[in-house]
């Protein structure tokens, strides 16, 4: 049987370790995991949300809304635009599978910085398109700027900030940059963790109304799967003005969204006052992994996310201390595959990262 020939170079996407997985291949309780790989929320999602999804669960036999009329309506009066200019995906990773399949084809090539979210060059591979990756860890917009001018590509994606380095680019600068760019090309802002990075500092907001009002060309994409705490529902969205829209529009599928998802969201997003808690107890707990860092001569990235990247000595293996942390139940992510000596952890609750620390100096 043959394929998509396209489908010959493409590595399929490798998430966290589930917990699942782990107790079936170590034996280890379930209450005794901690997992701090894919960067959810531990403190879960609003109390609200629970309650609201609950009270829905008879109505599973019906089809949910597809106009999503509620979710998008809090979604434009958060970003004062018109509920005409949201898609909402099945995390923000399907609106970019979308994207790139309404733009991209075998002759298109798409740039992207040499580390960020893998799914970028994945789906770009589905259409047989070429990509093309900066040479810095760090998004460098003098150098995107060079390699576009070269390049030409179809597609740009700005991811901040970043995954899964933790660090973000300057709004203003990022304005500047896209000004530079020809309407006809696609430029991609991935703000997947971007309530953390403006709660921290708030020269890296990207203030969705003003860049889609300035720019004819870019796609703002965000997620309820980080500060909102919903990893499990699989829900994102893009904010673009409306002619990108319904290009991605003919793309989506029918009722792409359960109905659990679409209320949970909706409640989630107006619920602010949760996000506020978790984030100001992401940042505290953060400083602790700085000061850990400090401690153990391990490089650390500035991070805007709610997740840190250790960055390892030449005499430590990040395989080796993912591996082990492994086997005692403590689940991060070896960054290695990304070619960096590094792990990326999500910053947990304060007994989830005493727990890191304690066993993190017993392999050290």
């Amino acid at each position: 049987m043959t394929f998509n020939k396209n489908l010959q170079n493409i590595k399929t996407y490798e998430a966290g370790k589930p917990i699942e997985l782990v107790v079936r291949e170590f034996g280890i309780e379930p209450k005794d995991i901690v997992k701090l790989a894919s960067n959810e929320n531990p403190y879960g999602c609003s109390p609200k949300v629970q309650n609201a999804v609950s009270n829905i669960v008879q109505n599973m036999a019906l089809y949910p809304d597809d106009s999503m009329i509620k979710l998008k309506n809090g979604l434009s009066s958060r970003f004062e635009v018109k509920d005409e200019n949201i898609i909402i995906g099945s995390g923000s990773d399907q609106v970019i599978e979308f994207l790139i399949h309404a733009k991209a084809d075998s002759n298109s090539k798409i740039l992207i910085n040499s580390m960020t979210f893998a799914m970028y060059e994945i789906y770009a591979k589905h259409v047989g398109a070429e990509i093309i990756r900066t040479s810095t860890q760090r998004h460098d917009l003098d150098e995107f700027y060079d390699i576009y001018k070269k390049e030409k590509p179809e597609i740009i994606f700005l991811c901040t900030p970043n995954n899964p380095t933790g660090d973000a680019i300057d709004s203003k600068e990022l304005f500047d940059f896209v000004k530079k760019i020809d309407s006809d090309t696609m430029v991609v802002v991935d703000g997947a963790y971007m309530e953390y990075a403006k709660a921290k500092d708030s020269s890296k907001e990207i203030v969705v109304k003003e860049l889609i009002e300035q720019f004819s060309n870019v796609i703002y994409l965000g997620t309820f799967s980080k500060a909102y705490g919903l990893g499990g529902m699989r829900i994102g969205y893009g904010v673009a003005n409306e002619k990108i829209i319904k290009e991605l529009y003919k793309l989506r599928p029918p009722f792409n969204i359960t109905t659990l998802s679409l209320e949970a969201a909706s409640v989630a997003l107006s619920d602010e006052e949760f996000v506020k808690k978790s984030i100001t107890l992401n940042f505290e707990q953060m400083k602790r992994y700085e000061e850990f860092a400090k401690e153990q001569k391990i490089d650390i990235i500035n991070s805007y996310t709610n997740f840190v990247t250790l960055c390892l000595n030449n005499n430590q293996s990040s395989t080796k201390i993912s591996n082990s942390l492994l086997q005692k139940g403590m689940i991060v992510r070896d960054l290695s595959g990304y070619g960096m000596n590094a792990i990326r952890v999500t910053v947990g609750t304060d007994k989830q990262n005493s727990h890191f620390f304690k066993l993190v100096v017993q392999f050290l």
